[in-house]
This record gives C-alpha cells, structure tokens and sequence, in this order.
C-alpha cells in the first residue's frame, strides 16, 4: 500500500493520521508540490486533479482524503474510527463533510493569504480575503466550540474520523495566524489531537 502524500497538504495529513491510527503502515510518498511533481504525467495518471493524497492498494487506486479515510477505516477489522451503527456513522460522516465544504474551505482562505503566497512568491496578502476567511473561521468555530462543550471527541465517545477530519485543517494555525484562541474547546480537543501517536508519526 502507497500513500501519496506532501508534508504542507492537510488533506494529506488526515489519510496519514487515518493510517497510523488504524495501525497501517503505508508507504510514504512526497510528492514535491513546489516542483510542481503533482503535474508530471505519472502523477496526472494517478490522479487527474493533481492533487494529494493519493492512496494505490494493490491495482486499486483512490484519491480524495475523506473517502481514503472511510476506505482504509472500512477495510480494517475491528476499528472503531468509522462506526457501522447506521446513526453513529451518519454523525462522523456528518462533521467530515463539515470539514471538506466549510471548515478546510475558510482555513485554507487565510491560508493562502498569510503563508501560501509568501512560500510560493505570489505577491502580497489580499486583507480583504483574510478578513473574509476570518469572518468564516469564527462563523465555523462557534459551531464546532459548541459542539465540543462537555465532549472529549468530536462525533461521540470515542475518537473517529470526524476528528482527523477538522483537526488535520488546524495543523497550520501557527503559520496562518488562525484566530482560535477564543475557542477553549477546540483548543483543549485538538490538543488531544495532537497528543495520539498517529499524528506525530504523521506530522513527523
């Protein structure tokens, strides 16, 4: 099993943390996004977007992170990161479709902005993008506070995938000057994140 993955790509990271959590041991490998690797033909015929990660099991290949999630998830036994119960399930796929269409989406603006554009020589941070993107981060981070209060994992009693899913997003918060330091909930929860093994092998 391969992993296509880019240490800067959260999107990555959530297949990787996915992984390790589930006690798989994929193959890593970078792809070079600043040489611009994700658009050499090999790549292209992998994955026609362009983008990590990339999962290749067997003669199977597979690419978005949430469905890599549900799929690694789903093919080992036992694991409880993806519940079968119908309802339970519902709640994970709930908050990683959350992840995929607002959260990432707003993080990712402020992103671009504060850290992309410096890295990549794109010219100056647009203020009215990050003001944009903040009005959504605090949109969003309400949610996900108050979702939090009281709770440990984000989806139930157990860590799941609804977890890797919003946390993997946050791994730029530093870089990205992201406003979460009025969220004591998401700031207590994704330091248990960050505490698991799978996301220091990850991350490493």
């Amino acid at each position: 099993m391969k992993l296509y993955v880019s240490p800067y790509s959260y999107n990555a990271r959530k297949a990787l943390v996915t992984a390790f959590q589930l006690g798989l041991s994929p193959e890593r490998i970078v792809v070079d996004l600043v040489k611009l690797e994700q658009r050499a033909p090999a790549y292209l015929a992998l994955n026609p977007s362009g983008k990590v990660p990339v999962l290749v099991d067997g003669d199977f290949v597979l690419c978005e992170s949430q469905a890599i999630m549900a799929y690694l998830a789903d093919a080992t036994p036992g694991q409880s990161l993806h519940p079968t119960e119908l309802r339970a399930r519902a709640q994970v796929n709930r908050w990683m479709f959350w992840s995929a269409n607002h959260w990432g989406v707003a993080i990712s603006m402020i992103n671009w902005e504060r850290a992309v554009k410096k890295a990549i020589g794109a010219g100056e941070p647009d203020a009215a993008q990050i003001a944009r993107g903040e009005g959504l981060f605090h949109d969003f981070s309400k949610v996900l506070d108050a979702q939090l209060a009281g709770r440990t994992w984000l989806a139930g009693d157990t860590l799941s995938l609804a977890d890797i899913s919003v946390a993997c997003p946050l791994m730029v918060a530093a870089a990205a000057q992201l406003p979460i330091q009025p969220y004591r909930n998401i700031g207590a929860w994704f330091e248990r994140v960050q505490s698991l093994d799978a996301w220091k092998r990850a991350a490493g």
